[in-house]
This record gives structure tokens, C-alpha cells and sequence, in this order.
């Protein structure tokens, strides 16, 4: 109804035809006829189709109320207007005819009333189902106000359970905090105690290596004491030589077992960072392994020569003003372990990466540098050529692919066959004190794997790099050989 009564709105159909009658009052006198009686046929057109479309609005609201809504309207104000239009429309109806409506209408009068009646009885009854519902909602709303109560109650219980369990969270927080520091405190104190150890232990070497020493001279003392009171012939004998431990033979112990440690370090700390950095630029992790080995027994080759020539280097200085009770070559080591920071160990990892980078085993992409192992190579170094001044010497023992397992001397690794015999490549090298294993090596070992891998390698050449004429240029120039750095001052 609302969208037929807007579109009678929307055509605004009597202005319409209020200007339609303005213009033909005004112009009644001008027009014929004819027109005038075109107009008010065109007048009368107009005004039936405003009639049905109201009609069609009364109609569409008629069915949109309920069955007993509009009877009144419909009894007293339209169905007389619709008789007097009739009655005034057609003056020729009979007495009969109005007679008959008239029945009509007092028949339907009477059904109205008895719908009235009906209508009347049921809504009585749906009061009185109203009026019982509304208890019962009565009585449900008092079962849920007492439902509300209680579970106000539980809640506030609950609330206070909760405060109390957040309470003693919070407290065995504080507790594991207080406890995580007295750890701290604890693990801080035994460092320091482990420092202490140490430095008693470097000052019992200490003691022991003064006492000898005060122990020789007052020999030494006795000796000459005796000697003058002795004939003069006497004093062109040769003097008598007493064999005194040096510093480097009495701290051998400890500085085998800090180095034999700091192997096994450089196996479980540095080679892993050194392969975690690789396999950023390198997928395979085999070749990963492979250039990892051999900066390890590059770095030792390289300072075992190092070694042997800065030991050269400082025999040949010390003989020129060497006395004492030790000999030459004991005292040549002696200063080697007290100078250990005159060790060049930058020339030796310039000359393992240029190793490297011609060495045809390995590869590596164009845009990185060996020198990203320059850490690992560095330490290696370092532990390499102090292992070189223990008596005996600490080596890397002797490894090359293809050979059979030893199990005295190399540990498999996670990802090998347990059965293989062969060494495909290995890992980590094993450190040897003359033909006693000390730290065992790593390998892998695969049945198969190095027939296929040198088919492979002979089908596809080589990848390897070797240093650009700059490159080398700029090694040799940082080069400096340790014995060179040597002079009189220093001894």
C-alpha cells in the first residue's frame, strides 16, 4: 500500500487537475463547444483514474488489517457516500432494488455484529492466556533473579580463588627470579674460583720453577765456594753443568691438557659457527665439511713451519749470549712459550686462504671469500703452533679419502653408513701425540660413495679459485714473517 500510495503522491495528480481547471475557467469563454466539452471529458478522464487508484489504496489496506479492522469505516462513511453516488447516478433504480439492498445491508449488519461477538470472545481469551503467560514469565523471572544470585556468588568465589592463585603465582615468580639470580651469583662465584684454580695453580708452577732455580744457584753457590779453596790448576777445569727444568718443562702438563681442551673447543664451538656461516652461501653441506677439514689441516701445516723457523730464528739469536745451567735448544723453547704473542698469526691465515683458493677439492661461490673462516682459521692457528712447544709435540694425524675406517682414530658421524669401510671424506681431523690418539677424529663413511663421486668428478671439471694478481699482491704485503719481528731486545 505504502508503495502505491507514493507513486499517487509522486504524480501529483490533483495539482494536476487543479491547473487543468484554472486553465479551462480561464479560457471558457474563448473555447467552442466542442473543446469545452473535450476538456471536461478530459476532466472527468483524469478524476477516474485518481478514483481507481484510490480505490486500489483502500482495497490493499482493507487486507492489510486484521479480519475485523475497517467495518466501521467501511458501515458509516463509505458504503452510504457509495449509495448516495448510486442513488444520484441512477435515479432510475425501483423501490425493489432499494428494498433489496436495503436487506442486504441489514443482513450484513448482522454478520458484522456476530464477527464483532467472535472477535470480542477471542480476545477475551487471549487476555486470559496473555494474563497467564505473564505469570508464568513472572514466576521465570524470579528463578532467573535467584540464578543470578547465585552465580554472583560463584563469581566473586571464583574471583577470590583466582586473586589468591594469581597471588601465589606471582610470588613463586618473584621466587624463581630470586632463585635464577642466586644461580647467576653462584655460577659467577665458581668462574672466579675456577680463575683462582688457575692462577694457583700457575703460581704453584711458579714457586716450583723459583725454588729449582734457588736450588741450582745455591749449588751453584756451594760449588764455587769449594772450588776456590781447590789449587789454582783447579780453576781451568771445565765447569760442572747441572740439568735445570725450564719454565716450558714444568708448566708441560697444564699447557698439554688447556690445549687438548681447546681442541676439543674448536671442534664443538667454532667449527659449528664456521659451518652455520657457510651454508648460508653453500647448500651442500658435504663441501661445507670438506673446506672446513681442510682449513683445519691447512692452518696446522702452516704453523708447524712457522714454528720450526721462528724457533731457528731465536736459536740463532740466543747463541750469541746464551749462558746457564739448560741447554740451547731448551732455552729456545723456554722463550718461544714465554713470547707467545710474538707469533704473526695473520701471515699464517693469509697463506691458508691462498692455499685455499687454489686448492682443486673445494669450491666456493665468487661473491664471498674464505675469509669468512677467517675465525676458525685464526684459532687453529693459534692452538697449532703452541701445541708445537709441548714435549712431545701434538699433531693432526695423517687423513685421505678413500681409506679404511679406523675406529681408534675417527668417529662416524650421524649421517654415515655403520657398515661402510671406506672413508668417504672426513670432518674433523684426529689429534695425535706421536702414534697415541689424544681427540678423536670425525668421518663419513658410505659404501659406494667414492666410486660415484670420482665419476662425477671426472665427467664435470673442477671448480676451483685462485688468487687474482691483486689479490696475492695483497697478501704478500700484509706478510710478515714472526722471526723477522725478532730482535736482541726482545730476549
Amino acid at each position: 500500500m505504502a508503495d502505491t500510495l507514493r507513486r499517487l503522491t509522486n504524480t501529483s495528480s490533483f495539482s494536476v487537475l487543479q491547473d487543468k481547471l484554472e486553465n479551462w475557467y480561464r479560457d471558457y469563454h474563448v473555447f467552442s463547444c466542442d473543446q469545452n466539452l473535450n476538456k471536461c471529458c478530459e476532466l472527468i478522464e483524469l478524476t477516474a483514474k485518481v478514483q481507481g487508484q484510490l480505490f486500489t489504496i483502500l482495497n490493499i489496506t482493507a487486507t492489510e488489517g486484521d479480519h475485523y479492522d475497517g467495518i466501521e469505516t467501511l458501515k458509516t462513511r463509505f458504503l452510504p457516500w457509495l449509495g448516495n453516488c448510486f442513488s444520484f447516478s441512477k435515479p432510475s433504480v425501483t423501490d425493489d432494488t432499494s428494498l433489496q439492498l436495503i436487506q442486504d445491508s441489514a443482513e450484513k449488519d448482522r454478520k458484522i455484529r456476530e464477527l464483532s461477538f467472535s472477535h470480542e470472545s477471542d480476545m477475551k481469551k487471549m487476555e486470559v492466556q496473555l494474563s497467564s503467560t505473564r505469570l508464568q514469565l513472572e514466576s521465570v523471572t524470579a528463578e532467573l533473579m535467584d540464578a543470578q544470585k547465585e552465580l554472583s556468588d560463584t563469581k566473586s568465589k571464583s574471583t577470590t580463588t583466582l586473586l589468591a592463585t594469581e597471588d601465589e603465582i606471582l610470588q613463586l615468580k618473584a621466587d624463581l627470579h630470586s632463585a635464577n639470580e642466586q644461580v647467576e651469583i653462584y655460577k659467577r662465584k665458581l668462574e672466579t674460583l675456577d680463575d683462582y684454580e688457575r692462577q694457583v695453580r700457575l703460581l704453584k708452577d711458579e714457586v716450583s720453577y723459583l725454588n729449582t732455580q734457588k736450588a741450582i744457584l745455591q749449588e751453584r753457590l756451594v760449588k764455587s765456594c769449594s772450588q776456590s779453596s781447590l789449587p789454582r790448576f783447579s780453576h781451568s777445569s771445565s765447569p760442572l753443568k747441572c740439568d735445570s727444568p725450564t719454565r716450558a718443562q714444568l708448566t708441560n702438563s697444564s699447557r698439554h691438557a688447556r690445549l687438548v681442551s681447546r681442541f676439543s673447543d674448536l671442534y664443538t664451538v667454532e667449527r659449528l659457527e664456521a659451518q652455520n656461516l657457510l651454508q648460508r652461501y653453500i647448500p651442500d653441506l658435504e663441501m661445507v665439511q670438506r673446506i672446513i677439514f681442510i682449513a683445519a689441516t691447512e692452518s696446522f701445516q702452516r704453523a708447524k713451519l712457522t714454528y720450526h723457523q721462528f724457533k731457528l730464528q731465536v736459536r740463532k739469536t740466543l747463541s750469541k749470549s746464551h749462558f746457564g745451567p739448560e741447554n740451547l735448544e731448551d732455552a729456545a723453547v723456554d722463550y718461544i712459550v714465554r713470547n707467545l704473542d710474538l707469533y704473526d698469526v695473520q701471515s699464517n691465515v693469509n697463506d691458508v686462504i691462498s692455499a685455499m683458493n687454489g686448492n682443486p677439492q673445494i669450491s666456493f661461490p665468487l661473491e664471498v671469500d674464505f675469509s669468512l673462516i677467517s675465525p676458525l682459521i685464526r684459532e687453529t692457528c693459534r692452538v697449532a703452533f703452541a701445541m708445537q712447544t709441548l714435549d712431545p709435540p701434538l699433531d693432526l694425524a695423517f687423513a685421505s679419502d678413500g681409506e679404511l675406517f679406523n675406529g681408534t682414530k675417527y668417529r662416524r658421524s650421524f649421517d654415515s653408513e655403520f657398515t661402510a669401510p671406506v672413508v668417504i671424506y672426513h670432518v674433523w681431523p684426529a689429534l695425535v701425540e706421536g702414534n697415541t690418539v689424544v681427540v678423536k677424529g670425525e668421518a663419513v663413511t658410505k659404501r659406494g660413495g667414492l666410486w660415484s663421486r670420482s665419476r662425477s668428478r671426472s665427467s664435470s671439471p673442477l671448480r676451483s679459485r685462485s688468487l687474482s694478481p691483486a689479490r696475492s699482491v695483497r697478501f704478500n704485503g700484509k706478510r710478515s714473517l714472526s722471526p723477522k719481528r725478532l730482535t736482541a731486545s726482545h730476549l
